[in-house]
């Protein structure tokens, strides 16, 4: 395979779906990895095939281990190199419920897919992408995690999720200290209100904080395209003198303004 190489996890759709483009877009080839069946969300998948470039989908769970290992193997078996890591997939919690009344149950789901999931898939791929780069040193991998302003933003309402955030942001610091003597660079995104199907169940609430009640300077809703467009530029190689970097696709609400 002469063509980079991305695996895009939570590529069926939102965020992830439009990263997966992005790239595809560019010329990688692309390996999206979802949880939902091929042919469940084949005319996204056919969107992305139509750009020209390999792609292999993937039904999988990042928070179980051997849909992990099928994962990889898998996109080693097609195209033999994986040159960019996306984590985006996560969840929220299937209910809303104030911390002092959260359950382990949900505890587990949430940090299972968002933190313990991406920290394997990561390690698991990070192993593959420093024996690439010791084979061949014009080879420069690189590791993107999708987190979110709830890395630092309190929610009490879930704060399972929260702390997930909050986690892969040290993720990206550890990795990207681990993997730095191998030119592996590592960075993290930090979307802000971004419209997915995870944020339309409180579109009302949103709008009326971004319209009317100044959250954030810039006054309108992301989109994600803006977290394609922030990939992209990562991919570009032209942020190379950096890693552990944390870009800010929020609309300027990381400024806390008076």
């Amino acid at each position: 395979m002469d063509k980079k190489v991305a695996l895009v996890t939570g590529a069926a759709r939102g965020i992830g779906y439009g990263i997966a483009g992005q790239l595809a877009k560019e010329g990688y080839a692309v390996a999206m990895m979802a949880l939902s069946s091929e042919e469940r969300v084949k005319e996204n998948i056919d969107k992305i095939r139509a750009y020209g470039n390999p792609v292999l989908y993937i039904s999988g769970n990042i928070a179980e281990s051997e849909c992990r290992k099928t994962a990889v193997e898998s996109v080693m078996s097609e195209f033999g190199r994986i040159d960019v890591l996306v984590n985006n997939a996560g969840v929220a919690p299937k209910v809303r419920m104030d911390i002092l009344e959260t359950t382990e149950e949900s505890m587990d789901f949430v940090l299972d897919v968002n933190l313990k999931g991406t920290f394997f898939l990561t390690q698991s791929v990070a192993n593959i992408m420093v024996e690439l780069s010791k084979k061949d040193d014009t080879v420069n991998p690189m590791i993107i995690n999708i987190s979110s302003i709830s890395a630092y933003t309190s929610s009490v309402a879930r704060g399972e999720y929260c702390i997930s955030k909050a986690g892969i942001s040290m993720i990206t610091t550890l990795f990207a200290d681990r993997l730095s003597e191998y030119g592996i660079n590592v960075y993290e995104i930090r979307p802000g209100i971004i419209a997915t199907d995870m944020t339309s169940v409180v579109t009302e609430k949103y709008n009326k904080m971004i319209f009317e009640e100044n959250l954030l300077p810039i006054k309108k809703w992301g989109y994600p395209e803006d977290i394609a467009n922030a990939v992209s530029v990562l991919c570009s190689g032209k942020l190379a003198y950096s890693t552990g970097q944390i870009l800010n696709i929020d609309g300027g609400f990381h400024l806390r303004r008076l």
